[in-house]
Parts: structure tokens; sequence; C-alpha cells
């Protein structure tokens, strides 16, 4: 057994410390979920809905993941690493593992998951920052929102130029009337 950070701990158990701290690292967001009294049925559910957000779900150890935490300079976590502990964590989108969460308690009205705490950005949030994180739009809807916002003032532009055109076109359909009026009269 070997010393880990200050902490005697076997080189099996340094591995997943490790492997703890590069997840934490690389997280763009993340949240820590105390589940208990969760059915077989709801876990599969939620792994599910996880994966197709693009966001990893995973029954942590309290002690090895308290200990990268504190590695990681992560100490108001360690109030949380108490009872069974999940963590829900995703590379690319702050917002999704708070997001599916927090869709999934209100679509199953479980009470069997609880909100810990969150990473956003490397910065630890508490459990009413994470429900504001998840009120958020989500990257795709952003990047919806964004693209029909730059596609507005082209559009009006469009239609501003048609119009011109449009109003061009009756005025020299009335003066091609005039004239014709003229030559027959």
């Amino acid at each position: 057994m070997s010393t880990y950070a200050n902490h005697p701990v076997s080189p099996a158990k340094a591995a997943v410390v490790e492997e703890m701290k590069e997840k934490l690292q690389s997280a763009q967001g993340a949240v820590f979920v105390g589940f208990s009294g969760l059915t077989v049925a709801d876990v599969t559910k939620l792994r599910r809905k996880f994966r197709e957000g693009g966001v990893e779900y995973k029954v942590i150890k309290n002690t090895l993941t308290r200990i990268a935490a504190d590695e990681l300079g992560y100490n108001a976590l360690d109030a949380i690493f108490e009872g069974p502990t999940a963590l829900a964590y995703s590379t690319e989108d702050a917002v999704a593992p708070a997001k599916i969460l927090k869709e999934f308690i209100k679509e199953t009205k479980t009470e069997a998951l609880t909100v810990k705490a969150g990473l956003a950005d490397g910065q630890v949030i508490d459990v009413a920052a994470v429900d504001a994180l998840a009120s958020l739009p989500s990257r795709e809807e952003l990047l919806a929102k964004l693209v029909g916002s730059m596609q507005a003032p082209i559009s009006g532009l469009v239609n501003v130029l048609q119009g011109n055109i449009r109003n061009m076109v009756y005025v020299l359909d009335a003066v091609r009337a005039k004239k014709a009026e003229q030559e027959t009269a």
C-alpha cells in the first residue's frame, strides 16, 4: 500500500483516483446524484437517456472520488460524498447532464434521485445552480436560435429588395398602360 496525496491507497485504488481526476477535469458539465430506491427499470431508462444525450453516468466510490476532487481543488464537494453517489458528466455540453436529469425526475416523478452538487466549466456549483443550468437551452437549441437570428436580417433584406422590384414593375406597368392610352387616344 502506498500513499496517494497523503491518503494511503493501493495501486489499484490510485488508478481509480487518477481516472476520476481525468473525468472531473475533462467534464464541461457534471452532476453528482444521490440515489436510493431506484428500480432497475428506472436505472436502465436513465442510462439510456444519458447515453442518447452524450452523457456518461457512473456510480462512484465516495472516498476515492473525494480524494480526486481534493487533488483538483474541489474541496467544496467533500460534504456531498455521503451515501450512494453517481456522477453524470459530459465532455462536450455543460448543460446536458443537468437537463437530462431534471427531465427524467420530472417525467418519472421519482424521489429516488437527488442532485447533490455539480460542476460547470471547472467550477463547483450548488443544487440551485444545477437547477438553473438545467433550465438553460441546450447547445443545439442555442445554435438553432443563432442561425434563426442570423437568417432574419437576410430574409428581411430579400423581402425589401423584392418589394422595391415589385413596386418598380407596378410603376413600369402603369407607365406602359398610360402610354398605351395616349397612343389610342
